[in-house]
């Protein structure tokens, strides 16, 4: 009998939930506080199913259990580690809301301690039993690709590349033969029905361009001629991100191109009202002793005022003024005589001495904690790019506008990757759009904190690309 995708993800979920409810048995137990093995008592059993419950809806929100999309071992450690911190949260506040005296915060710590190691063992076992299973021939599904096109290509690539999916390829079906396929062309669409009669075949997936919409009917057909189901990629596919999503409008599949989480309410609130907190915290013990100090120094080595404002792009285009502590000469200009916006490069002559040192440790970007206070930023997200150069690179770098979907930040995943400072050829430009947009894609509260950390360790590092 084949594992299907549901049946594995629910046996998943099930391992999960038995080594977590170990680790809660052999913590509570011996290990801890009694010294002696006990059964579990009332509470007990309602922590462990709060902790449960808790683990269920987490790894929703980390893809622990997204197996199509982990193609390496390492992404589910780290979202049994993000489900592990959460836990640790929760237990705390279960235990404070309980008043349970009974269990203490070495229980708390073994736990999850024990829970992080055991479950991460438990799936390192499944991910290898799993394999060895289908490298003996046991649960795989054999599949035909009816169109040999860049789609069906592209998903041939794809299950080469991730054996662990469980696919193999009888062969590819096409109007045209395609001299690529190395021996595994089979013949065209009319020989599908011989082909299902000769070889045992569990899907058909159909890549065909959208407008073969009789070749779409004849394989629907031939296939329930032989009982094998069908998938069908549309072929609309390829403009479609790795973080899509299907909804039904009345009976209608409508299907948004990329998925922005920061557009659903309860996100953009968490994300709100932790830029808040974290901007006010930053401005009251760090801002409100270090700005009187900058600014002294930035007046006494060059003329003109301490803060630079400038137009900037915000959310959904919206401008905003932007502030940062001047780090240029008073006469600098934004634009060349050609109109061109001026980005700063290595031993520009408009950067003051003190601006120097400013922008290599990006002391100069902290006066926009108030644009966050004010709602214009984020502490994380794109960076704002003055208007000259959004307009400038709008037409020739792809998907550029798309960094306005959210507001933009005072740091950045880009930023951290090492593309921040001048980007004048399109190429570099491109690599930040990049990054900018698989950050709107893959946003979560976690991964605002990883770049918040990663942006200080840059800032004590002396970052060599601030100029």
């Amino acid at each position: 009998m084949q594992l299907y995708r549901q049946s594995l993800h629910i046996l998943r979920v099930a391992t999960d939930f038995l080594a977590l409810t170990i680790a809660f048995q052999l913590s509570i137990s011996y290990i801890v506080q009694f010294k002696q093995w006990r059964p579990m008592i009332a509470s007990d059993n309602f922590l462990l199913l709060a902790l449960l419950v808790v683990w269920f809806f987490s790894s929703r929100n980390t893809a622990l259990y997204d197996d199509f999309r982990t193609t390496n071992f390492s992404f589910e450690v780290v979202a049994v580690l993000k489900n592990t911190l959460i836990q640790t949260i929760s237990c705390v506040c279960i235990l404070f809301l309980m008043k349970d005296i009974t269990l203490s915060r070495t229980f708390v710590l073994v736990y999850t301690t024990s829970s992080f190691f055991i479950v991460t063992f438990e799936r390192f076992a499944f991910r290898k039993i799993l394999i060895f299973m289908r490298r003996r021939g046991r649960n795989l599904r054999q599949i035909v690709i009816v169109g040999a096109g860049e789609v069906g290509k592209d998903f041939y690539d794809s299950i080469m590349l991730n054996p662990h999916f469980g696919y193999v390829l009888v062969g590819f079906l096409d109007d045209e033969q395609k001299t690529f396929l190395n021996g595994k062309y089979l013949g065209t669409i009319d020989d599908l029905d011989q082909v299902l009669t000769e070889n045992v075949v569990d899907d058909v997936i159909v890549a065909l361009p959208n407008h073969a919409t009789k070749r779409l009917e004849q394989v629907m057909t031939v296939s329930s001629n032989h009982t094998t189901r069908v998938k069908i990629i549309p072929d609309y596919f390829r403009y479609v991100s790795d973080r899509f999503d299907v909804s039904m409008f009345g009976r209608f599949p409508v299907i948004s191109v990329r998925k922005d989480k920061l557009d659903e309410l309860h996100w953009y609130i968490l994300k709100r009202a932790f830029d808040a907190a974290f901007s006010l915290a930053f401005v009251v013990l760090v801002l409100s002793w270090l700005i009187p100090i900058i600014s002294i120094l930035i007046r006494l080595t060059s003329k003109g005022p301490a803060f630079f404002k400038q137009e900037r792009w915000g959310r959904r285009n919206k401008k905003i003024v932007c502030y940062k502590f001047r780090s240029m000469i008073e006469s600098s200009q934004d634009v060349d005589e050609q109109g061109r916006y001026q980005q700063a490069s290595p031993d520009d002559p408009r950067v003051t001495k003190i601006g120097r040192f400013l922008r290599k440790t990006n002391l100069d970007e902290l006066p926009q904690f108030w644009n966050v206070l004010k709602g214009e930023m984020s502490v994380v997200g794109p960076r704002p790019h003055p208007t000259p150069l959004n307009i400038q690179s709008r037409d020739i770098i792809e998907n550029y506008m798309l960094r306005h979907l959210v507001k933009p930040g005072i740091t950045g995943w880009a930023q951290i990757n090492g593309y921040r400072g001048e980007t004048k050829d399109p190429v570099l430009m491109q690599k930040r759009v990049d990054h900018d947009i698989w950050y709107i894609e893959n946003w979560s509260f976690w991964l605002d904190i990883q770049i918040i950390l990663l942006t200080v360790w840059q800032m004590i590092k002396w970052d060599t690309k601030g100029y």
